[in-house]
C-alpha cells in the first residue's frame, strides 16, 4: 500500500523557518512529479510548490517564490519543503503529493497519492 507521510509542521513565529518532510512508503516516486499543497481554513486545497522528477522543472505560487523551496532525497524516498521569512498567510494544512507520470503539475486533480497533512500556524 502506497503512503506518503509529512512531518515538521509546527507553530512558529512570523519571519521563521520550518522544513516539511514527506516520506513515501509501498513504492518509490524518484520518478515521479511531486507537489506540495495547502488549505486554509474555509479555503480551497491550492498549489504551493512542485518539480519534476528530476528536479529540472519546478514551479512555485507567486505568493511563496523566493521563500520556499521543493527538494528531495531518492536515497530516503522524501521530499522536503523548506519554508522560510514564514508569515502569518502561510497558516494552513500542508499536504505532499504524487503523480504516476514524471511532470509536474498545479491541479489537485493530477495528483494521485496524497499524504494526510501537516498543520502549520504562522504567528504575528
Amino acid at each position: 500500500q502506497v503512503q506518503l507521510v509529512e512531518s515538521g509542521g509546527g507553530l512558529v513565529q512570523a519571519g521563521g523557518s520550518l522544513r516539511l518532510s514527506c516520506a513515501a512508503s509501498g513504492r518509490t516516486f524518484s520518478r515521479n512529479g511531486m507537489g506540495w499543497f495547502r488549505q486554509a481554513s474555509g479555503r480551497e486545497r491550492e498549489i504551493v510548490a512542485a518539480r519534476t522528477w528530476n528536479g529540472g522543472i519546478t514551479y512555485y505560487a507567486d505568493s511563496v517564490k523566493g521563500r520556499f523551496t521543493i527538494s528531495r532525497d531518492n536515497a530516503k524516498n522524501t521530499v522536503y519543503l523548506q519554508m522560510s521569512s514564514l508569515k502569518p498567510e502561510d497558516t494552513a494544512v500542508y499536504y505532499c503529493a504524487a503523480r504516476s507520470s514524471w511532470d509536474l503539475a498545479r491541479s489537485t486533480k493530477e495528483y494521485e497519492y496524497w499524504g494526510q497533512g501537516t498543520q502549520v500556524t504562522v504567528s504575528s
